[in-house]
C-alpha cells in the first residue's frame, strides 16, 4: 500500500479543527503537565484523548458514571492519563514491540508512564467514533518529532472489545507508511473491507527524534 508522506491541501472537518484549537488551549493551563508535550491521534480520537475531550471542563461531573462510564474510571484511576493525553508512549522498545507491551496490555503501552495510562486496558464500551471502509487516521504532533514510520492496525470481524481484552493476535494490520518530516499535523489513509460493528484501530507511531514510540487506541464503529 503506497501513499504520500506529504499532506498537501487537507482540510480539516470542523470537528478536528476544535479539537486542535482545545489542543493549543490546553497547553495554556499550567496545571495540565504538558510542558513536555508529544501528541496523539486526535481522529478517531485515540481512549484518553477522547475522554479528555468530552470531559476536560468537567471531569468532577457524576453525570459521567452513567453517560460515560470507561472515561469515568480511566478519570477516577489517574486524571493525569487525560491531562496528559499526548504523553503515551515508550522508550527503547527497539521495534520488539510485542516483547515491551504484552497482550492485554495494548492500550497503554505496556503499563508505561508508571501505569499512568493503566485504566486504558480496561474492557468495556468505550465510546467509539463511527467510520466507514475507507478513513483517514489523523494525528497531532505538538513537538513535530516527525515518523520513521506509522503501523495502523484494526481489530479483526468477530472480536468485541467490550467483553475481551486486546492482543496482538487480535489485530489486522491494514497501513504501514514511510517517514513522515517533522510537523504537527500527519495524516494516513486506511483502506479495508468486510469489518462492521465495533472495533478497535491500534496507532503504531515510531517518532523520528529518538526511538519513541506510542501506542494508541481508538474505539470505531464501521457503519
Amino acid at each position: 500500500m503506497s501513499r504520500s508522506n506529504r499532506i498537501k491541501g487537507v482540510r480539516p472537518r470542523p470537528t478536528l479543527a476544535l479539537s486542535m484549537l482545545a489542543a493549543v488551549l490546553l497547553c495554556l493551563i499550567p496545571w495540565s503537565g504538558t510542558a513536555a508535550a508529544h501528541g496523539s491521534v486526535v481522529d478517531p480520537a485515540s481512549r484518553n484523548y477522547g475522554c479528555w475531550l468530552r470531559w476536560g471542563s468537567d471531569f468532577q461531573n457524576p453525570a459521567m458514571a452513567q453517560q460515560d462510564p470507561m472515561c469515568w474510571q480511566a478519570w477516577q484511576d489517574n486524571p493525569n492519563a487525560m491531562w496528559n493525553w499526548n504523553g503515551l508512549y515508550r522508550n527503547g522498545s527497539g521495534g520488539n514491540f510485542e516483547a515491551v507491551v504484552p497482550d492485554g496490555q495494548l492500550c497503554s503501552g505496556g503499563r508505561t508512564e508508571g501505569g499512568r495510562y493503566n485504566s486504558l486496558d480496561a474492557v468495556g464500551a468505550w465510546k467509539t467514533t463511527d467510520i466507514g471502509s475507507d478513513f483517514t487516521v489523523r494525528l497531532y504532533d505538538q513537538a513535530s518529532h516527525g515518523a520513521d514510520y506509522f503501523l495502523v492496525y484494526v481489530t479483526r470481524q468477530g472480536f468485541d472489545p467490550a467483553t475481551q481484552p486486546l492482543t496482538w493476535d487480535d489485530l489486522q494490520l491494514v497501513a504501514r507508511t514511510g517517514r513522515y518530516a517533522p510537523s504537527q499535523n500527519y495524516s494516513i489513509d486506511v483502506s479495508t473491507s468486510g469489518l462492521s460493528g465495533r472495533h478497535v484501530v491500534y496507532t503504531i507511531w515510531q517518532a523520528s527524534h529518538m526511538d519513541q514510540t506510542y501506542f494508541l487506541c481508538s474505539d470505531v464503529n464501521f457503519r
